[in-house]
């Protein structure tokens, strides 16, 4: 049986068809994610015009070397993705192996590095609360965004690499074919985690130090 054979599923008649259903169902759910991260941007935004010194204080505070090297991780684990999703579809089995090995290799890097910066976060006082060491209410604002839109993103990194995992492993033991439509829908979550980050970036990190 060929690779197209195991790779088609009920009820499409045609690989091709069923590749673009799993795009399109994946563009309506990324639709959905981006309404959320949207939401939560056009909140920070407004916040940040109605507390404009607080907030450039607040966004002095942020680690930007952090910010900086997990921004470098990111964007390099899309370009993985991107590469590891193209050489499955042209059935390059060893290359699609490594760039999508080296993707969650990164995303797990992400992940490590960003529980470090939340540590250094907690031990500076930066978490809102009784220890919250700013004096502005209006910081306590700012580092409510930070942590929930930072957590909220680091969920979605968790939820992409236990995805990517799974088809991985499962090409490499050779239950998946490369034709698998799993890969591109992969592909295009991850660079949604990737973008959202980029906005998340200068908002967070750069915006106090304009």
């Amino acid at each position: 049986m060929s690779g197209e054979a195991e790779a088609l599923r009920e009820p499409w008649a045609s690989l091709r068809r069923q590749r673009e259903a799993a795009s399109f169902g994946m563009w309506l759910f990324l639709g959905s994610e981006a309404l959320l991260f949207g939401g939560l941007i056009l909140a920070f935004s407004v916040n940040r015009l109605l507390h404009p010194d607080a907030f450039a204080g607040a966004g002095h505070e942020t680690n930007v070397v952090y910010g900086t090297v997990n921004t470098v991780v990111l964007l390099t684990s899309s370009l993985a993705m991107a590469v590891g999703a193209e050489a499955a579809r042209a059935g390059l089995r060893e290359l699609a192996l490594l760039g999508l090995s080296l993707t969650l290799a990164l995303a797990v890097a992400f992940l490590v590095i960003k529980g470090f910066e939340w540590s250094a976060d907690i031990d500076e006082g930066l978490f809102p609360g009784q220890a919250f060491k700013l004096a502005p209410p209006a910081a306590g604002i700012f580092f409510a965004f930070y942590w929930f839109m930072t957590g909220l993103h680091g969920l979605h990194v968790t939820a992409g690499i236990s995805v990517i995992a799974w088809i991985t492993w499962q090409a490499w033991r050779g239950e998946r074919p490369l034709e698998s439509p799993a890969f591109e829908a992969a592909a295009l979550y991850w660079h949604l985690v990737d973008i959202v980050w980029v906005f998340l970036y200068p908002l967070l990190y750069l915006g106090g130090r304009s």
